[in-house]
């Protein structure tokens, strides 16, 4: 029997300003977009997608129901170095069982940005 949920495939942020955006997201994830239009940008970080959107009615009072966290190796220097390029602190790196650490920052439009280090989660080994 398939599973008809293929996994995670994409993130999207909603932001004020698509170009001052992708500027900022391409230098703290150090990438460039590989979809780039007026009305989405996207980038591949490690093989998932992050997107940009522009905001409709724009705003940094932005709730936080659904967190999505991007896996690093080292936790601390990723979370210094975006709050270093302009992000401010939401919730500090911290241990949440055996190895793993979590950490969440926002972006200067106001979108949390989760940070994991997870040595225990494996991605699957993908079909040719």
């Amino acid at each position: 029997m398939s599973n008809p949920i293929l996994g995670l495939r994409t993130c999207i942020y909603k932001v004020a300003s698509l170009s001052e955006a992708k500027a900022w997201y391409a230098k703290v994830f150090e990438t460039q977009p590989y979809f780039d239009e007026p009305f989405y940008v996207g980038f591949s970080i490690g093989g998932y997608e992050l997107g940009l959107m522009p905001e409709e009615k724009p705003t940094t009072a932005k709730v936080d129901t659904v967190l999505t966290y991007w896996g690093v190796e080292d936790i601390q220097q990723k979370y210094t170095s975006l709050l270093e390029a302009g992000a401010s602190k939401h919730e500090e790196p911290h241990n949440v069982g055996g190895e793993l650490m979590v950490a969440t920052a926002k972006d200067p439009w106001g979108n949390i940005i989760g940070l994991i280090y997870n040595p225990y989660f494996k991605l699957p080994a993908t079909e040719k």
